[in-house]
């Protein structure tokens, strides 16, 4: 167990401006998705906030224990951290999934959560890359 630890502790000592950048485009990034599945009447959270606790303050530490993994073990990964994810926010009625949504007329109702689970796990691979990205653009070593 000493060995993940260490492991998760280095994963988690990064630059706070790494930290910024994760927190602001995850931030959005939640915003967004939950405005779009309220509109397009999909799910929604119960609370706005919840984009906080969600995506800040479980999205984003993962990302950064997962973000040195290939892409196809940060969606493996992902997706363990998503199911839970989206089988306690809707078992706790945190989330909610509205009645005859777009999703269950595809997927059916009995596979909505697994539908959820297996599109939001691709999160943690493309937010690391879109991260990646965003803090290189911003600050990058002027040579």
């Amino acid at each position: 167990m000493s060995s993940f630890y260490s492991w998760a502790l280095n994963n988690l000592k990064v630059d706070r401006r790494l930290i910024l950048t994760y927190c602001t485009v995850y931030f959005a990034w939640g915003m967004l998705m939950n405005w779009f599945g309220n509109e397009m009447e999909i799910a929604r959270f119960t609370y706005w906030w919840q984009v906080i606790s969600c995506y800040i303050l479980y999205m984003v530490p993962i990302s950064l224990l997962l973000r040195k993994l290939p892409f196809h073990m940060q969606y493996a990964y992902g997706l363990i951290a998503m199911g839970l994810l989206e089988f306690g926010g809707y078992f706790f009625k945190t989330s909610y999934a509205f009645p005859d949504n777009m999703l269950d007329q595809i997927v059916g109702i009995r596979n909505f959560t697994l539908g959820m689970a297996l599109f939001f796990a691709f999160y943690f691979p493309l937010g690391n890359w879109a991260v990646g990205k965003t803090y290189e653009l911003i600050f990058k070593e002027k040579e």
